[in-house]
């Protein structure tokens, strides 16, 4: 009602999966802060409602565009491929950055990746301005 309200309802999804997934964090630290017993038992079933949750967006996603069963194959095909070649990518540039280089111990670990993807989304920037 509020994003009809504002005219926002292509954030209908975004606001789906932000809703949920801050949900479920709040509720993971509140249990293992004052439940750690049921969160032991939980494990790794908590964090699944999230994937399970972007798993519905996607869907709702395909619907909302009333893509046909092809176009949907297609596009979600070429979305995973996208996915794996960019994890591919990263993966590759840190290894081999890790071989050559001695990259700082604060920099060890999340930082390092998130300078890559830095990187290397300033330089596919750049075929944003090529025209075919």
């Amino acid at each position: 009602m509020l994003l009809q309200a504002t005219g926002t309802e292509n954030l209908s999804l975004l606001v789906f999966i932000i809703t949920i997934a801050a949900t479920v964090q709040f509720l993971e630290m509140f249990m293992e802060k004052y439940l750690p017993k049921l969160h032991a038992a939980f494990g790794i079933f908590l964090p699944l409602i999230t994937v399970n949750c972007v798993v519905l967006a996607v869907s709702l996603f395909f619907v909302n565009r009333q893509y046909t069963f092809a176009e949907t194959a297609v596009f979600a095909l070429a979305s995973s491929l996208g996915w794996m070649m960019a994890i591919i990518l990263v993966a590759g540039v840190r290894e081999k950055m890790m071989k050559i280089s001695n990259v700082p111990r604060g920099l060890a670990g999340k930082g390092i990746v998130f300078i890559i993807l830095g990187i290397l989304s300033l330089a596919f920037m750049g075929f944003a301005g090529l025209s075919f």
